[in-house]
C-alpha cells in the first residue's frame, strides 16, 4: 500500500517537475529515514521548485530560506522581541520552525548562521533566550549549494557537511527532458495542481516499516569495508588511490549507507536489501564524507571517480570475520 503511494506522490511530482527522478527518489530517502540532503548544481535546474512541490504532495509545513551574507542567526530561529503593551519580552519563532526547509544557496551565508541551522538540524530543538523549543516532525533540511560563482560564499566546513545524510549532485537533463520544460515553461499560462498524497502520520509509519527490513549479516560486512576502505586504502590494494585521499569517511557513512539502502529496498517492494541497493546509494553517501588532498585536485581526481573504483574493488564476502 504504502509503495503505491510513494508511486503517486512521484507522478504528483512530474507532473511540476521535468526529469530529476534521482533528486526526487533522494528526497524521499532522506525524509523517510530521517536524513537532511544536500543538493548541489549550477543554477535553474529546479531544485527550489523540486523541494516545494514534494512539500505540496506530502502536505507538510514548507518555509524557504533564501541565504545571504548578511543574514543572521536570529533571522533564521527566531528572536526575542518586546511587546509594549505588557512590557515584557515574548518569543518569536523564526522559518526554521516547520517540517521541510529548503535552505538556498546555504553558502551564502557567514558561520555563524551556517552552525544555527547545523546545531538545529543535529539536536532537532532551538534555544530563543531562555526556552528551548522543540522542531515539528518530521523535520527535514534540504540544503542547496551553487557550484559556480564562488565570490562572496562561505563554503561549508567538511566536519560540518558530514551531518547531511547525503549530497546529491544535479547534472543538466537530457535533450528530450529539457525539450518539454521548454514547452511548458514557454507558455505563460501553464498551471499544474498537485494533490496532497502522504500525510504525517503515513511518514512515520513507512519509516517504522523501513525499520523492519532487513540487512543480511555479509552486506553489513559489505558497509564496514567500504567505509574501511576510504579510510585505509592501501589496505585494500588501493595504492594508487590512497595518494589523494587526506582522510576517509566518518562512522555516520556506515550509519547512512545502511538506512538508506533499506529505504531503496522498502521503495521496491523489499523487506531485505540486496547488494545493488548499498551500490546505488553509495556515491551520494560518500561524496562529501571523502577529503581530498591537493594532488587530487592537481591530477583532476574527484571523490565520484575513487568511490566507483572502491565499489568495483571491494568484494561481498559471504564469511567475513572483523580484525
Amino acid at each position: 500500500m504504502h509503495q503505491e503511494k510513494i508511486e503517486q506522490v512521484i507522478n504528483e511530482v512530474k507532473k511540476v517537475v521535468v526529469g530529476q527522478e534521482r533528486m526526487v527518489n533522494r528526497l524521499l530517502i532522506g525524509l523517510f529515514t530521517n536524513g537532511h540532503i544536500l543538493l548541489e548544481g549550477v543554477p535553474g535546474l529546479a531544485k527550489t521548485l523540486t523541494v516545494n512541490t514534494l512539500a505540496k504532495v506530502l502536505h507538510l509545513d514548507f518555509n524557504r530560506i533564501q541565504f545571504t551574507p548578511d543574514l543572521l542567526p536570529s533571522d533564521l530561529i527566531g528572536t526575542m522581541i518586546y511587546n509594549q503593551q505588557n512590557g515584557d519580552f515574548e518569543v518569536k519563532k523564526g522559518p526554521i520552525f516547520s517540517n521541510l526547509i529548503l535552505a538556498d544557496e546555504v553558502n551564502r551565508s557567514p558561520a555563524k548562521v551556517q552552525s544555527a541551522l547545523l546545531e538545529a538540524m543535529q539536536e532537532k530543538q532551538v534555544t530563543i533566550g531562555e526556552n528551548t523549543f522543540q522542531l515539528d516532525r518530521p523535520f527535514l533540511v534540504l540544503a542547496t549549494q551553487n557550484p559556480v560563482d564562488q565570490e562572496g560564499t562561505y563554503p561549508l566546513p567538511e566536519a560540518q557537511v558530514d551531518r547531511f545524510m547525503m549530497k546529491v549532485h544535479i547534472d543538466y537533463p537530457q535533450k528530450s527532458d529539457e525539450l518539454e520544460v521548454m514547452r511548458r515553461m514557454a507558455n505563460m499560462s501553464y498551471k499544474s495542481d498537485v494533490q496532497a498524497i502522504l500525510s504525517k502520520e503515513d511518514i512515520f509509519d513507512i519509516r517504522n516499516k523501513i525499520n523492519e527490513v532487513q540487512v543480511s549479516e555479509p552486506l553489513e560486512h559489505y558497509i564496514i569495508e567500504l567505509v574501511f576502505a576510504t579510510r585505509f586504502p592501501e589496505q585494500y590494494g588501493l595504492h594508487e588511490e590512497a595518494k589523494y585521499i587526506q582522510f576517509g569517511v566518518s562512522p555516520r557513512a556506515s550509519i547512512n549507507l545502511n538506512l538508506a539502502a533499506r529505504a531503496v529496498a522498502f521503495m521496491d517492494g523489499r523487506d531485505y536489501v540486496l547488494p545493488e541497493d548499498i551500490k546505488e546509494v553509495a556515491e551520494d553517501v560518500l561524496n562529501h564524507r571523502i577529503i581530498l588532498n591537493y594532488e587530487a585536485e592537481a591530477d583532476n581526481v574527484n571523490t565520484r571517480d575513487l568511490i566507483q573504483i572502491i565499489l568495483d574493488k571491494i568484494p561481498i564476502n559471504k564469511t567475513v570475520t572483523l580484525k
